[in-house]
């Protein structure tokens, strides 16, 4: 869908500040070692420095040893071929190599330095990059416009000892080899026999056919079309060596003339080339790969009005099969560098390929398939490749490409343990902040109706819009429509009530009186008059919204922006109620930060819970933690380490233990113990020998509120983490009481969640009639 003039200009108004602030840019250098005394100085610098100066000067690859170069990587460009901007120059294009190195860290944790330079001509590009080659790892060319490109690529992988990788080519095509591998299995079709007909001759679509013919399609099999058409035998137009391969000897000259009997469409040119009566007239079961953006060559709902067995696959977010170059680039760098390789060859191409085409196919765990809502998708026609935000790609990826460089003879220090290998990559997907993702790819799955009591509040506005054009939940919001109007207005938001959400109007609401008698049957004979009722249900926003899940007008209710939050978990448990067996709500929160993702209990309700207590927040937490795709390990902490103290809590959390090892014996847990021990094997194994936890715990259980609600806050504000919650354990339905200091963000983050959780609820419930 394409955007109006107003979501624009909001969308590059909230750009150009999350750019700007809290400081300028997307990146910042931090030392990774301490430098707290002389020694340390020392250390890091003269005298010390000289020592590792001297090995690396004797054996040069010592320098993956004793500096960050083989986990570092230059995102190079001119700023020739911007996508989607053009030539603007280097300058202009830093913000987009920023994003690029951001990308690198965040999905495969490796450090990027953008490098911007002023240089057009291909000696000079080839003098300036190569120059660089004692500081980096690998180089990634980013935006040069063709052919300089493929001149530059193919100099610099001569002179350079490093992986050169332009990533406008061989992303894209690496991505498309894994569509077309798995479009090719689910038909039966045989890749050396089928047409191929490509649109756009640039970058990417040369090196897309390129890979397909190492896949093994057949030259003969594939036509190509570009600005002037048809590229056939002669043509001297827009012609130069590397078209030149993919002549033929035709008097075809334009793209309906040579689409008839085709069975994949490759587009990488402009939006709206490729029309309805040339797919009609396409092969059975043809592919079509629309990948110009944001206007692919034909939309997916004009192939549907004339083929029902097409497949397809967009450089959109919003379509399935989305064809987004950080499905590899990352990955296949992590596993070039993690084993020194000298170049990123077809052989390791190929084997990021077939990786992502095998991830599709992947039957996935337990714990996946609940982080995607049980609605995991299935290989097939709307599922040929994983999504971007799959957490598993780098676990299939990196060590595929390092295999394939060992094999190929490309790897300088070959990787002689992969059990530990993929224990590291592990350990990094859970640090990488990417927790998130598949609860958003769940959401989006099946929408749920998301109410929100404090809906005229400015962070709920703002995240209803993120929400709705995202399609990750339908918000409603409680509040005056005149409110809301005048606020999206004055926020700039482009959303508007009635129009773009639904709403619940407290002053005036035709469901008023059935809402004033649905509470009376849950407070009534519990202090509340009918009067009393009345009230609530014109003033209680928490109230109204908890009645609405209960009622089932809505799926999930968020609460708590303002006001004790004990007030509103009351009404919670008053009207919507626990879920059978569960003696007392809890709380959970998770922080995210640069060491990984922690969950915390029972950070906001009960001040000092039993041991029966205890194992019950914690199964329920641990349940919990599942949708997140994560294994839930658990460490009790006490000030007490396995009976080092025999004090009230330290005894109440060795009886929770015993409690939770007979009811959930598959559950790894283990307790009491010190903080540090539960995040250090090593730790625990100078106190334990037989503990029931291995490696680091990422549930961590508190005896007390009080333990538990300082811990959260001081590790929140020093290790500048990320809160998602408090998520509400225990409850009927959906129902979240965030405090009033959570961000629009963090609105969203649990907004997801909620959402998530009711699609559980729904199929539990659905799988039980």
């Amino acid at each position: 869908m394409d955007q109006s003039p107003t979501q624009i200009s909001e969308l590059e108004e909230a750009a150009l500040f999350y750019h700007r602030y809290p400081r300028p840019g997307k990146l910042e250098i931090q030392a990774t070692k301490p430098l707290g005394n002389q020694r340390d100085l020392a250390l890091a610098y003269s005298p010390g420095v000289a020592a590792p100066c001297r090995a690396i000067a004797d054996n040069p690859d010592l320098a993956a040893d004793f500096t960050s170069r083989g986990n570092l990587v230059a995102v190079v460009s001119n700023g020739t071929a911007v996508l989607g901007l053009g030539s603007i120059g280097p300058l202009a294009s830093k913000p987009v190599m920023e994003g690029k190195a951001v990308l690198f860290k965040k999905f495969a944790g490796i450090d990027v330095f953008d490098i911007e330079i002023d240089a057009k001509e291909v000696d000079r590009m080839v003098d300036v990059i190569s120059a660089l080659e004692p500081t980096f790892g690998g180089i990634n060319l980013e935006d040069i416009k063709a052919p300089e490109c493929f001149q530059v690529e193919a100099r610099l992988r001569e002179k350079m000892n490093i992986p050169v990788f332009h990533d406008d080519q061989h992303g894209t095509a690496i991505i498309v080899a894994a569509a077309v591998r798995n479009a090719m299995e689910f038909t039966g079709k045989d890749i050396s026999k089928v047409k191929i007909v490509a649109s756009g001759a640039g970058a990417a679509a040369l090196a897309c056919l390129n890979l397909l013919v190492s896949l093994g399609a057949s030259l003969e099999n594939i036509w190509v079309t570009d600005l002037a058409g048809v590229v056939y035998e002669g043509r001297a137009e827009l012609m130069d060596e590397w078209k030149s391969k993919f002549v033929r000897k035709t008097d075809k000259r334009k793209l309906g003339e040579v689409i008839d009997g085709a069975d994949i469409f490759l587009g990488v040119s402009a939006g709206g080339v490729l029309k309805p009566d040339m797919v009609a007239r396409m092969a059975d079961r043809p592919l079509i790969l629309a990948l110009a953006n944001p206007n692919p060559e034909i939309m997916p709902e004009q192939v549907a009005e004339v083929r029902d067995d097409a497949m397809m696959c967009t450089g959109r977010s919003d379509y399935p099969n989305q064809v987004n170059n950080v499905l590899c680039f990352p990955h296949i760098f992590r596993g070039a560098l993690d084993v020194g390789a000298t170049t990123i060859n077809e052989e390791m191409k190929l084997a990021a390929a077939t990786a992502i085409a095998e991830l599709a196919k992947e039957e996935p765990s337990e714990a996946a398939a609940q982080a995607y809502g049980g609605n995991t998708p299935v290989f097939g026609p709307t599922y040929l490749i994983p999504s971007p935000f799959d957490q598993r790609l780098i676990l299939r990826i990196a060590p595929a490409v390092a295999k394939a460089a060992m094999e190929s003879g490309v790897a300088r220090r070959p990787i002689e343990d992969f059990e530990a290998y993929l224990d590291q990559l592990n350990r990094f997907v859970f640090r990488s902040g990417l927790i998130m993702k598949p609860v958003f790819a769940a959401a989006k799955l099946d929408a749920k109706r998301v109410i929100y009591a404090d809906g005229e509040d400015e962070r709920v506005l703002r995240a209803a819009q993120v929400l709705i054009e995202d399609g990750t939940a339908k918000p409603i919001l409680i509040g005056r429509p005149s409110v809301l109007a005048t606020r999206c207005e004055r926020f700039g938001l482009h959303i508007r009530p009635g129009a773009d959400f639904d709403f619940i109007n407290p002053e005036d609401d035709p469901r008023y009186r059935d809402y004033v008698d649905e509470l009376l049957c849950c407070v009534g004979r519990k202090g509340v008059t009918p009067e009393g009722a009345r009230r609530l249900v014109r003033g209680n926003t928490t109230a109204i919204g908890a009645l609405a899940v209960r009622r089932g007008d809505a799926d999930a209710l968020i609460c708590g922006l303002d006001g004790r939050f004990d007030r509103h978990r009351m009404m919670i448990e008053q009207v919507i109620g626990r879920a059978a067996g569960v003696r007392a709500l809890s709380t959970m929160s998770l922080l995210i930060n640069a060491s990984g993702a922690y969950f915390l209990t029972d950070t906001y309700v009960t001040d000092n819970p039993t041991a029966e207590e205890v194992a019950e927040m914690t199964l329920l937490a641990a349940g919990q933690i599942a949708r997140f795709g994560i294994t839930p390990k658990v460490a009790l902490l006490s000030s007490s380490n396995f009976g080092s103290r025999n004090c009230d809590s330290s005894k109440k959390m060795r009886a929770a233990v015993d409690l939770l090892w007979n009811v959930a014996p598959d559950l790894e847990v283990d307790g009491e113990m010190h903080g540090d021990a539960a995040l250090s094997e090593e730790l625990r194994a100078r106190v334990v020998s037989d503990s029931k936890l291995e490696g680091a715990a990422n549930l961590l259980v508190f005896p007390s509120l009080e333990a538990a609600n300082i811990a959260l806050n001081l590790l929140k504000v020093m290790t500048d983490a990320l809160h998602v919650g408090p998520i509400l354990l225990g409850g009927a339905r959906p129902a979240h009481i965030l405090t009033p200091s959570v961000t629009s963000r963090g609105v969203v983050n649990m907004s997801a969640f909620a959402a998530v959780e009711a699609q559980a609820i729904g199929n539990a419930e659905q799988a039980a009639e």
